[in-house]
This record gives structure tokens, C-alpha cells and sequence, in this order.
């Protein structure tokens, strides 16, 4: 097993490590917002099970849109969704063909949907593994780890390797009572390292993930210095892998420019102004996203179920204390978590005429297969629309100049559901 100083000084370089999953996944501002999205979609599972409506195909269910959201979750989650994909020879994961079968992973999501407690989520794994469901093995820890970040760490071969090779255990895939022992072991380490890592699990999953990037960590003190030499090698290189990203990422039109525009644009419209909560900190060109914006939204929006929700989407244009507009800004992120949002919008303010979907103009068909998913069968109803980042730089100061009210906007999006 790693010495515990030994250890510490891994989680601190790799906190450090400009490509590791710290930096590039756990401290992403857009992480947390796809908590809310998956919990709700798998509260569609659930519905749709007991329903009797999920159906028998994997293919254009809400599982698929669930799990390939999850999957969307950068690398960690990378391949997420290979666990629920159906393999016909094999007949697993046994959930669709087998009713009886797919009802008890539907009381499994339930039950652990409403828990809070650890042991109820213990007690509803230890029920679903009794069951023996061919396929159905610890991958759907990564659907719990949505629901209870605190309590269940993600699971993928990268994480079981990662555990393996710093603690010298033998943990095998595809087995929940191997994944619950790893678990026992994970939640130890956490608490003996929180100060360094976080109550949310995904933290220390991360470094799991990432333990092959480093030299293997060695006991005696001039082998630590040897260590020590290599991991900043590993630094060096990872500074210069990111430096090269970020050049082939230069010129491109990124999140917080298109929030920006749309701000200013809101306002040459004679708009209010709502920016997400979490990027009201941003800068672009040296301001504040949220300078000359609302400090807060009016109490319609805020004090409903959603309202959280509500304050995260990426801009909102108001009149009169009324959403005209909402724009979800989708760059890289996944496009599911940003219809959710829309939604929940239209839920609660029935008159917000204008949503918008903004992204690159080669995520169209992205987009589009978003939208006609059978999960959002309702939504050609509220009309959510495609804005194209090139449509609105290339129309940008012309509507500024010469639009009024939502026309314009209404004129460059497209109408894809």
C-alpha cells in the first residue's frame, strides 16, 4: 500500500497538473450544472418503467439520453455508456427484453432517487445485485454517483486500475461486491485526505483515473526525490500539451464571448439582462459578465420548483419583469443538460416565447438529434430553437443597429424539432 506523505504528494501534483482530471473535469464551472439535468433524466427513467412505456430497445430511450449524457462528462466519464449499450448475441444488459427484470432496475433508480441515507443506498445495490441481472453490474454506479456525489464514486477500468496499482489490491470488474469493498477503501482515503481532495467523490475518482499518468510512487526517501524528478517531467509535458490545445483553440468564438454578445445585444434591444449564476464572475474584455445586468431575478422565477435551474441558464433577456428570451449557450457541454434547463423554464414562464439553443455552427445535427429525441417528444410544442454561433456574429452589429424586440433573432434561428 502508498505511504500516506507518499500519497499526499501525489493528489498535490496532480491537483497541479494543467491535463489531469482536477483541472479539466472536477473544477469545470459546467460540471455541477449536469447534476440537476441527469437526476431529472433518470426520474424519466423511472417513470417510463413504471409506466410500462420504457419499451424493449436501447436506441432512442431515456436511458440513452441519460447515460449519453453522463458520457459527455469529458474523460472520466468517457465510454460511460458502453456498459447499457444492448448487445443482441449476449442478450445484456438484461433490461429490455426481460420486464421482470427491467422493474427491479426501475425500483433500484427509485429507491436510490430518494434515499439520502448511505446505508439505503448500500441496501439497494446489495437488492439488485441478488438479482443476478445478466449485464447489469457496477457501471451503474455512475448513475448514482449523480444522485449521491458524497456517497458512490464513479466506476470505470481506468478508476478499478488506478485503485489497484496504488493500493496493491485486486479488484475485479463487473462485480458489485468488488466494487462496494473498493468503495469502503476509496471513502477511507477520502477522509484521511479530504483536506486535499473534496466531499465529492469525483475527486478522488479523478486521481484513480489519472494514476497511470504518473511513475509509480516508490518508498525511501532518495526514490521519493527520483519520484519527485518524474512527476515534474509529467508537468512540463502536460503544460505544453495544454498550451497547444489552447493555440489550436485560438480564434475560435468560446462560451463566455457569445454570453457577452448576448448581453450586449439584450441590452441595444432595450432588454433586462440575467446572467447564469455561476459565470456572473466571468471576464470578457475586461468586464464583468454581469456588470450592468440584474442583481437577481424576480421572485416568479426564483421561488418555484426549477428556480435553481432557472438562474442557471446562460443569459436571459426580460421585459417588464417577463422573460421575452432564454439562451443556452452549449460550446462544448452537453446539449440534453441545456434543454432541461429551457424546460424548466417553460414550465414555470409560460411566456417565454423565445428559446434558444446557442452552438458552433458544426454541432447542428448534434442539436437536432437532441431535439427529436422520444424523451422530448412534447417539445416541438415550445418551440426551442437553433442559434448558430456564425449567423449571429455575421448579423450581429446590423441587428444592433437597425432590430428591435426578438425578430431578428427569430429570423437567424432554426426551427428543428
Amino acid at each position: 500500500m502508498i505511504p500516506s506523505q507518499v500519497l499526499r504528494a501525489l493528489i498535490q501534483r496532480w491537483k497541479q497538473d494543467p491535463s489531469g482530471t482536477y483541472q479539466t473535469w472536477f473544477l469545470w464551472e459546467e460540471r455541477l450544472k449536469n447534476f440537476r439535468s441527469i437526476r431529472t433524466g433518470i426520474s424519466k427513467v423511472v417513470e417510463e418503467i413504471r409506466s410500462g412505456t420504457f419499451g424493449n430497445v436501447y436506441k432512442g430511450s431515456s436511458l440513452q439520453t441519460v447515460v449519453g449524457s453522463i458520457a459527455e462528462q469529458r474523460q472520466i466519464f468517457r465510454g460511460a455508456d458502453h456498459a447499457f449499450l444492448w448487445k443482441p448475441k449476449l442478450r445484456i444488459p438484461d433490461i429490455y427484453e426481460n420486464p421482470v427484470h427491467q422493474q427491479a432496475f426501475g425500483e433500484f433508480l427509485s429507491t436510490c432517487l430518494c434515499c439520502s441515507d448511505g446505508a439505503d443506498i448500500l441496501s439497494a445495490i446489495r437488492r439488485l445485485d441478488d438479482r443476478k441481472i445478466k449485464g447489469l453490474g457496477p457501471a451503474a454506479a455512475n448513475l448514482l454517483y449523480f444522485l449521491h456525489p458524497t456517497q458512490v464514486a464513479p466506476f470505470n477500468t481506468a478508476i478499478v486500475k488506478g485503485y489497484n496499482r496504488l493500493f496493491g489490491a485486486r479488484v475485479k470488474l463487473g462485480s458489485w461486491q468488488e466494487y462496494l469493498a473498493m468503495r469502503d477503501g476509496i471513502l477511507r482515503t477520502n477522509a484521511e485526505h479530504r483536506d486535499l481532495l473534496s466531499n465529492d467523490l469525483g475527486a478522488v475518482a479523478g486521481l484513480l483515473f489519472d494514476a497511470d499518468r504518473y511513475p509509480a510512487p516508490p518508498v525511501g526517501e532518495s526514490a521519493i526525490t527520483a519520484w519527485e524528478t518524474d512527476l515534474q517531467r509529467v508537468r512540463e509535458e502536460s503544460a505544453k500539451e495544454r498550451k497547444m490545445r489552447e493555440a489550436a483553440r485560438e480564434g475560435d468564438v468560446t462560451h463566455t464571448q457569445m454570453q457577452a454578445w448576448l448581453r450586449d445585444l439584450g441590452k441595444d434591444l432595450s432588454f433586462d439582462v440575467w446572467i447564469a449564476t455561476n459565470d456572473r464572475g466571468r471576464t470578457h474584455d475586461d468586464r464583468r459578465l454581469a456588470e450592468g445586468c440584474l442583481d437577481r431575478l424576480p421572485d416568479s422565477l426564483v421561488n418555484v420548483p426549477g428556480g435553481d435551474s432557472i438562474a442557471l441558464i446562460d443569459v436571459l433577456w426580460l421585459a417588464n419583469g417577463s422573460v421575452a428570451a432564454a439562451f443556452e449557450v452549449e460550446h462544448t457541454t452537453s446539449i440534453y443538460s441545456g434543454i432541461l434547463r429551457l424546460l424548466d423554464l417553460a414550465g414555470t414562464a409560460r411566456e417565454a416565447k423565445g428559446l434558444f439553443l446557442v452552438a458552433p455552427d458544426k454541432r447542428e445535427e448534434e442539436v437536432r438529434e437532441q431535439l427529436l429525441r422520444t424523451a422530448f417528444r412534447s417539445i416541438s410544442d415550445l418551440r426551442i430553437r437553433y442559434l448558430p454561433y456564425g449567423e449571429l456574429q455575421k448579423n450581429l452589429e446590423a441587428i444592433r443597429r437597425f432590430g428591435s424586440g426578438l425578430k431578428p433573432i427569430e429570423a437567424l434561428a432554426k426551427s428543428l424539432a
